[in-house]
């Protein structure tokens, strides 16, 4: 989409597959959730009021198969990686989607899609016996749309076995009940005991939630096919116009490779943000652009890092000298956020705009200083990384509770010092500006009164 304002005036619907809560989720995950949650606030910005859904896939092979391994009921693994997925949406400040529906709470929908695919001729039931059901490629014409390819050139659908196809392309929207699968990992259709197809959980989902036609569907790359090309196929064969706009963010790399658990190459979000200021994680995420893949390595990150702490020097430097602003948006970042959601020259302007506003400090031009910091300030709440924002200051837990204790001493003692200039004390507070400096405390006096931080 290269114009994010030609979207319906004043609302705009947005799907996203989320993960399947099979194991913690990596950086590479969670790139789209930042990509997501930048565009969500975009269209806000812009006025739109924007509804948010993203599913999450709690019944899959892998989800059986791991859980087997483990000696865990299916639901209860899936279930603690679904929190480990909430826990990476919130330290990365993501905001929470408008409702995130489960798999497993929608077979009604799933099993009512399937008798629509039947009926219409896009479906059937495998004649084994075995309780699968299909979606014929060959019945819609429009199969490979998406993904520009033509039926003849595709490999066969991996997420099933080829026993009772029509086509070895062919892909399931119902698999049977097996044998060595719990039986809680099934339910009871017209065709037998089973549980769905990946593909088709998103589109019953999607239609619940969002109606027959939305604006926006997303999703990593590699989606794109077969995962999307299934979804369009099933649901506009079944009479749904689904997705207006699709958009695709690239892949996290490491070592040149797509991340990836089962190439154990994947870093973890927990891990990842332990390492380094969860801030500069967003920030390390969101700067390219989402269509173009990310190298992972350390020193992106520490280049991310110290990227933001220059911004955020700034942003203190004409606190200090002018006080808030409030925030606005310059037209240039505008223009480059409107243009396919195009972070790289957004940012361009963030730095210029940085640069700018420390030649007026320099200068003590209090008025140009103030429109920058009013500009920074505005970016920066339209791409998350407000270090103002609550969800920055509640991250850590215990440590966020520290930090508060740590805030309300220090800010006391500046009190104390300021009572003792006061009364023309200045050994009393003289004594105690050296104790904080002494502590690795800066102490700065504004006009606004005494600001104190650590170092970065």
């Amino acid at each position: 989409m290269r114009d994010l304002q030609t979207v319906v005036p004043g609302q705009v619907s947005i799907y996203h597959c989320g993960l399947t809560v099979q194991s913690s989720p990596h950086v590479g995950h969670i790139r789209k959730e930042v990509v997501f949650d930048v565009l969500r606030r975009w269209l806000r910005h812009l006025g739109y009021q924007v509804t948010v859904i993203a599913n999450v896939t709690d019944i899959d092979d892998k989800i059986l198969a791991k859980s087997a391994e483990l000696g865990t009921p299916w639901w209860a693994h899936a279930y603690t990686f679904e929190r480990e997925l909430h826990d990476a949406y919130a330290a990365l400040g993501c905001l929470p989607p408008d409702y995130e529906p489960r798999a497993t709470g929608h077979i009604p929908e799933m099993i009512e899609l399937i008798k629509i695919l039947i009926d219409r001729g896009h479906a059937y039931p495998a004649a084994d016996g075995s309780g699968d059901v299909y979606f014929d490629v060959r019945s819609w014409p429009d199969y490979g749309r998406l993904s520009r390819q033509k039926i003849d050139d595709m490999e066969p659908a991996e997420d099933s076995e080829p026993r009772g196809k029509k086509d070895p392309r062919d892909f399931a929207l119902w698999k049977g009940h097996k044998p060595d699968e719990p039986e809680t990992a099934s339910w009871e259709t017209p065709w037998g005991r089973g549980r769905p197809g990946w593909h088709l959980e998103c589109s019953a989902m999607a239609g619940k939630y969002l109606g027959d036609e939305f604006d926006i569907h997303g999703g990593g790359i590699d989606l794109r096919f077969p995962h999307h090309e299934n979804e369009l196929a099933q649901s506009t064969a079944a009479g749904r116009p689904f997705a207006r706009y699709w958009m695709h963010n690239a892949w996290v790399t490491a070592a040149g490779e797509k991340m990836s658990k089962s190439l154990g190459n994947g870093a973890l979000v927990k891990q990842v943000t332990e390492q380094y200021p969860p801030r500069a994680v967003r920030f390390y995420l969101l700067a390219p652009h989402y269509r173009s893949a990310i190298e992972y390595s350390d020193t992106s990150l520490a280049e991310a890092t110290a990227s933001l702490e220059r911004i955020d020097n700034f942003v203190d430097r004409a606190k200090d000298l002018v006080g808030t602003a409030e925030p606005v948006v310059p037209d240039a970042f505008a223009a480059a956020m409107n243009d396919d959601l195009g972070t790289p020259g957004a940012l361009a302007v963030l730095y210029t705009t940085v640069r700018e506003g420390n030649s007026a400090i320099e200068a003590g031009d209090r008025e140009a200083a103030a429109a920058r910091l009013a500009e920074v300030s505005g970016m920066l709440e339209v791409l998350g990384l407000s270090a103002d924002d609550p969800v920055w200051r509640r991250q850590g837990g215990d440590d966020g509770a520290l930090v508060s204790v740590v805030d309300g001493l220090i800010s006391e003692l500046l009190k104390q010092r300021e009572d003792a200039r006061a009364r023309k004390d200045y050994a009393a507070a003289d004594g105690i500006r050296d104790t904080l400096i002494k502590l690795g405390v800066e102490i700065s006096d504004t006009p606004q009164g005494p600001k104190w931080r650590l170092p970065r």
